[in-house]
């Protein structure tokens, strides 16, 4: 399949339903590409498409086709994928039927004069082999979306651990196609806007035009920039497992936030790669850290990981409104008294500290290592980062930091 964004499609028909049937075409074709492959066309995604096609023209084909485009496709090779699907369901194609799935009556495509079953009707027999029904099969162009879930859906919650070499590829898929927003936060410096400061310079320009009376008073409002991100990852022995992994997590968050991650992974030794992983491709990237880290699955020394932070790179790479990541399981050589010194001193020169610990997916799991107990009570967040479901909530709580 071509990676060039297909055209869009050019039949002059409407898509519109009646307005009781659109919200029902949606839902079905959310199926459609569900059964295709592509996780972001869920029911209550596709209850919110039907919310934005108020501020459109749906009348007009093409504004259609790239609003559903813009909301439901988050990857570049699923571009081609929904041109097909959406020329197969939103077009009048005749004869051409859609599946609704094993043991359920097929559906003709969405047009004005179709007025869909409701959603909950049960299965209807399949017709006879040799029914007249069927037509001839070479005039039919069947799609099947069915409601098992997906592989894709079974990996989100598969541990990184565990994962196999075949399945790589697509965790690798996923985490690229994960949207990282860091919270926002509101900077000193005032810019035009609707707030409570008064815009002295903007003002005299504008009741200019009027013969110098002051008419129109200017506003300005604080600036908002997003909050600057630091990811700290342990890649000791103990977290072998999970490092490569993590890695490709920490690759798709440099790439993917609007700014810059600072990146830091430490053993025995703290060593900053952020300059390695800006690179385009993942396995250069890796490649090159590879090469700058001296100390691949050796002791784990937190506290003095965390010491050499503090003083050598704290003031160069981040601000008071900083979020930071520690990826750790919590296991330590050194002393628990400078693992909380050093912890505590992080924690007051941030906004938010976030403890990621691979182990924690584990139901029985307790933070017994000398190490965690110690940083534990300068924790903000505690959270697991052992499968992609655990990245997506990390993910919405970044996206809601005020």
């Amino acid at each position: 399949m071509s990676t060039q964004d297909p055209a869009p499609p050019t039949a002059s028909s409407s898509p519109v339903t009646p307005a009781g049937g659109l919200l029902h075409n949606l839902l079905l074709f959310g199926r459609v590409l569900h059964g295709l492959g592509l996780d972001t066309a869920g029911p209550a995604r596709m209850a919110d498409v039907a919310s934005a096609l108020d501020l459109i023209q749906i009348g007009r084909k093409q504004d259609f086709y790239y609003s559903l485009q813009s909301l439901l496709v988050h990857r570049r090779e699923d571009l081609g994928l929904f041109k097909d699907a959406f020329d197969l369901f939103w077009t009048d194609p005749n004869d051409r039927v859609i599946s609704r799935g094993t043991g359920q009556q097929d559906l003709p495509f969405a047009r004005p004069d179709f007025a869909p079953p409701p959603l909950s009707e049960p299965p209807q027999p399949e017709p006879p082999e040799n029914s007249d029904s069927q037509g001839d099969p070479a005039d039919k162009l069947i799609i099947e979306a069915t409601y098992a879930p997906s592989d894709r859906e079974t990996l989100k919650h598969k541990d990184f651990s565990l994962v196999t070499a075949s399945e790589l590829d697509e965790i690798k898929a996923m985490m690229s196609a994960m949207i990282w927003q860091p919270g926002l936060r509101r900077t000193r410096r005032l810019v035009a806007g609707y707030g409570t400061a008064l815009d002295l310079r903007r003002t005299l320009r504008q009741n200019l035009r009027y013969g110098g009376e002051m008419l129109l008073l200017a506003e300005r409002e604080r600036k908002v920039k997003p909050r600057p991100l630091v990811v700290i990852a342990d890649i000791s022995g103990s977290m072998e497992r999970y490092t490569r992994l993590l890695l490709y997590f920490i690759f798709s968050l440099a790439s993917e936030s609007t700014r810059t991650v600072e990146t830091f992974v430490f053993s025995t030794r703290l060593t900053r790669i952020t300059r390695p992983l800006r690179q385009r491709s993942i396995e250069r990237a890796l490649r090159d850290v590879s090469h700058a880290v001296q100390d691949w699955s050796g002791g784990t020394r937190i506290g003095e990981s965390i010491h050499t932070f503090n003083f050598r790179w704290a003031r160069r790479v981040m601000r008071s409104s900083a979020v930071i990541l520690v990826i750790s399981d919590g296991w330590d050589r050194g002393e628990p008294a400078l693992v909380a010194r050093e912890m505590a001193r992080l924690q007051r020169s941030c906004h938010r500290l976030i403890w990621l610990n691979p182990l924690l997916g584990a139901r029985d799991y307790q933070p017994l290592a000398r190490g965690m107990q110690a940083a534990l009570p300068f924790v903000d967040d505690f959270l697991p980062v052992h499968n992609l479901a655990s990245l997506e909530d990390l993910a919405r709580r970044l996206a809601a930091l005020t």
